[in-house]
Order: C-alpha cells, then sequence, then structure tokens
C-alpha cells in the first residue's frame, strides 16, 4: 500500500480545492438553515440528513467535475460550480424520494434552498477564484526558471511552463549543442554547461529544470550536486518519450520516490473509480428500465426477422483480459462463426432488420446488462473479439493495454469517429490511441461529456 500518494485532494494543489470548497460548504450550508429556520422556526430531521449528505457528497462530486481547478476563468469556474451543484441536488433528491418523507417536505423550500445555496457558493467562489489568481501571479515572478536541456522535451516544457512561470533561457548540455539552430526564438540558450552557476546567480534564477533523456543520467547527477550550494530550487523531468506510457503518475514510497510508467485508473484513483462504477451501474438500471418498451420491441422485431435466438452472446476480453460474455441483439443469420469475420458493406449475413438495428447501435442496448453485472462501463475502449485481440496483439504496441480498465458500450474512439470496420492496420491503430488516450486523461467529467456526444455518432456511414 502506498503511504502517500499525489492525488489532487490530498497534495499541495489541493489546498485551493479544499479552502474553496470549505468555505461554499459553509456560506451554502448556513444559508440553507436560515431558510429552514425562517419557515418552520426550527430545523426538522430530514432537512438536517439533506444538509449533512449534502456536504459529505459535494466532495467527490466536485472532485470528479475539477470545480475549482484553477486553470478555468471565471466563467467556466461559474458553469462548473453549477453543473457540480446541480449532480449535487438530482441525487439528494432521489435520496429523498427513497429514503425520506418526500411528499411531506416543503418543495417550494426546496427549491429555494438549491436557488440560494448556489447563490452563496457563487458568493464565495468570485473572491476566493481572485484571491487565487493574485496569489499566482505573485509566484510566477518568484519562479524565475532555467531550462537545462536543448532537447525536443526541454522546448516542449518551456512552452508550456510559459504561462505559469518565466523561463527566461535554456542552457545546453554539451558546449557543441550552442551552434545548433534553436527550434524557438523568443526561447534563448544562454549558454553552456560550464557557465550554469553563474547564469543562476546573475539573473538570479529561483528554479532549474532539468530535462535530459535517461542516457545522462551521471551528467544529471553532476549538476544537481553543482547546485546544492545555490539558493535555488532543482526540478528533474525525466524523458520518457521513447517510451509508451499508461496513466503514468509520481509518487513516494516511504522515503523512497517513485514514479509509476504504467498503472491503471482503478488502482490509481479508487475513490473516483468507485463513483464511476456506482454512475456506470445507476445509470444502467435506470436506462433498462426506460428502454424496455424499445428492447422488447426489437426482441420480437429480431424473432420474426429470422431463426433463432433474440441476443448473440460472443466471448470478449474485458478488464484485465478476462473473458466475457458480451449480450448484443442478433443482427445476422445463423452461420458458421468459427472464423470471426468483421461485418462489411452490403454483408449478406445482415438480416434487414439487423441493417436497421446495427446501424443505429440499438443492437447493442443489452450490453447495459454488461454494465448493471460489473463487466463493462458506459464509457470505456469497446471490447473487440477474442480473435481480433490475437491477431492485433503483436502487430500494434501497448494494443492489449486498452484492457486495463473496463470495456465500454462507448467510447473516446467512437465519438471521434473512428466506428466501424477497421480494414486496415492504421486504422486500428487510430483507434488504439484513441482508447489510451482516454485511460491517460480518464475523469467522470470526460465520460459524460463522450456520453453526450454518442448520439450524435449514430448514423455513422463506417457503421455496417
Amino acid at each position: 500500500m502506498l503511504a502517500r500518494r499525489l492525488h489532487p485532494l490530498v497534495n499541495r494543489r489541493g489546498l485551493t480545492f479544499w479552502a474553496q470548497w470549505a468555505s461554499a460548504t459553509v456560506l451554502s450550508s448556513l444559508t440553507i438553515c436560515f431558510l429552514v429556520l425562517h419557515q418552520f422556526g426550527y430545523i426538522a430531521t430530514e432537512y438536517r440528513v439533506l444538509i449533512l449528505l449534502g456536504v459529505l457528497a459535494s466532495v467527490p462530486v466536485y472532485a470528479a467535475l475539477h470545480v475549482y481547478h484553477k486553470r478555468y476563468g471565471y466563467g467556466v469556474g461559474l458553469l462548473r460550480l453549477l453543473a457540480g451543484w446541480a449532480v449535487l441536488m438530482a441525487s439528494l433528491s432521489a435520496v429523498a424520494r427513497v429514503c425520506l418523507d418526500y411528499v411531506n417536505l416543503d418543495h417550494a423550500l426546496l427549491a429555494r434552498m438549491a436557488v440560494f445555496g448556489f447563490l452563496a457558493q457563487a458568493g464565495s467562489y468570485l473572491p476566493l477564484r481572485y484571491l487565487t489568481h493574485l496569489h499566482a501571479r505573485w509566484l510566477r515572478y518568484e519562479r524565475t526558471a532555467v531550462i537545462v536541456g536543448t532537447c525536443p522535451l526541454a522546448y516542449s516544457l518551456a512552452q508550456r511552463l510559459h504561462e505559469r512561470v518565466p523561463v527566461i533561457g535554456m542552457v545546453s548540455s554539451a558546449d557543441e549543442d550552442v551552434a545548433h539552430p534553436v527550434p524557438h526564438a523568443h526561447i534563448p540558450v544562454l549558454g553552456a554547461l560550464p557557465e550554469l552557476n553563474d547564469l543562476v546567480t546573475r539573473h538570479r534564477i529561483r528554479r532549474v529544470y532539468i530535462a535530459m533523456p535517461l542516457s545522462k543520467a551521471a551528467q544529471i547527477e553532476a549538476i544537481y550536486l553543482a547546485l546544492l550550494d545555490l539558493n535555488v530550487d532543482v526540478v528533474w523531468i525525466p524523458d520518457f518519450s521513447s517510451m509508451m506510457l499508461l496513466n503514468q503518475s509520481i509518487s513516494q514510497i516511504e522515503q523512497f520516490p517513485a514514479i509509476y510508467l504504467n498503472e491503471t485508473p482503478l488502482s490509481s484513483h479508487p475513490a473516483a473509480a468507485l463513483g464511476k462504477e456506482l454512475f456506470d451501474r445507476g445509470l444502467a438500471l435506470v436506462s433498462l428500465i426506460v428502454l424496455f418498451p424499445v428492447m422488447l420491441a426489437v426482441a420480437i422485431a429480431v424473432k420474426v426477422s429470422s431463426p433463432g435466438p433474440v441476443f448473440f452472446r460472443q466471448p470478449r476480453h474485458g478488464c484485465n483480459g478476462m473473458v466475457i460474455l458480451v449480450w448484443k441483439f442478433r443482427s445476422m443469420r445463423l452461420h458458421d462463426d468459427t472464423a470471426v469475420k468483421q461485418a462489411t458493406q452490403n454483408d449478406a449475413r445482415i438480416t434487414k432488420v439487423g441493417a436497421f438495428i446495427r446501424r443505429t447501435s440499438i443492437d447493442e442496448l443489452p450490453q447495459l446488462i454488461n454494465v448493471l453485472r460489473g463487466e463493462m462501463a458506459l464509457v470505456g475502449p469497446r471490447p473487440h473479439a477474442v480473435a481480433h485481440n490475437h491477431y492485433y496483439g503483436d502487430k500494434i504496441i501497448a494494443y492489449m493495454a486498452r484492457h486495463r480498465i473496463k470495456p465500454g458500450m462507448t467510447g473516446l474512439a467512437q465519438v471521434s469517429g473512428l466506428r466501424g470496420e477497421t480494414e486496415t492496420l492504421e486504422k486500428m491503430q487510430k483507434r488504439i490511441e484513441k482508447d489510451l488516450d482516454y485511460i491517460n486523461h480518464w475523469s467522470l467529467w470526460l465520460d459524460i461529456k463522450i456520453l453526450f456526444k454518442t448520439p450524435f455518432t449514430l448514423f455513422s456511414r463506417n457503421i455496417y
């Protein structure tokens, strides 16, 4: 078990979240208490429970939606706060309907609590966001930096740091590098490595970033030792550009620094993963209930269209390579399926009903059962047939890494236009790149955006 994991809610950057969350929670809770007291003269048990649940549930909800992230401006920040508050209110409403005496609650009061609770949080958010911005601006001028190295990673780092840290230039790691063309004129090369100490003193540098390849480990150590006597922070940015990383992170095991090159989101963010699990299964259950009439009609149409079972269950790889049976409405006539073959345009195996439900993706609705059973997720890499995985596994780098999380009914690749037949290796390669991109940037907010975009991609021309 890791002793200290650098998670957004427990590291130093998380102090901003906790400060803004605490301020907003206190103001909104006091506002809601005032409204209830003004209405009844006392706070009934039902309202106390709702307030307590709201305080506790706001932490994972606001964290998942990055409500207080400093990269967002005032407008986007308020919209995210509104989205988080709306999700929180919807969740509390569901709890009240199931567990509390919802009929006897004052619905007009609940509406006022929702409106004024948000206004109280917005009133807290704006001044604190302004103070955070001022603090970030002050830190910017306290962190004058120089980057040791002139490799592509060094220039990429300089560009990314430009908005937050004033990078005055680069220091080449070898004398001959000074003569090389400078890719970006606004990031000058100040000199060579022997001049580093003098440059730090002359320009009053507060932070030195070392961006050099792993092959120069001995030189990196020498630079670090040379800077120990100077009043300067030293940050090493390892160059992993030649490696395929998966959900990489940096942490500490006891007193030892640890760089995680390959890790699943489930093990790195267990609380967020639990939130995704509850979100997936809850929404799957609601969807099955709402869509039951549609699924019943489709089942009848499939049964009438051709002889055979209504459902088709195909073995596919799930999380960590475990084989699962993925449910679908049968869209093809019964045939010999010992050799798995992707559906193609004008495929003779597809029935008329099957062509419609495949084109609209209705044939995949039974996968809600897989989601409810915990075998799949609503959003994730689409599961491929086992035979396809065996075929592509040794042809595409990190192909099987997509199975580090649960497969999904829809995914980033699908909403990015990479649906349907993958008749070339290049098409499958692009799909895998999107799957790995999803794993590396996974969040509940990303899942919500993908689910929102999915209906607009159902009539893709690439679906057969």
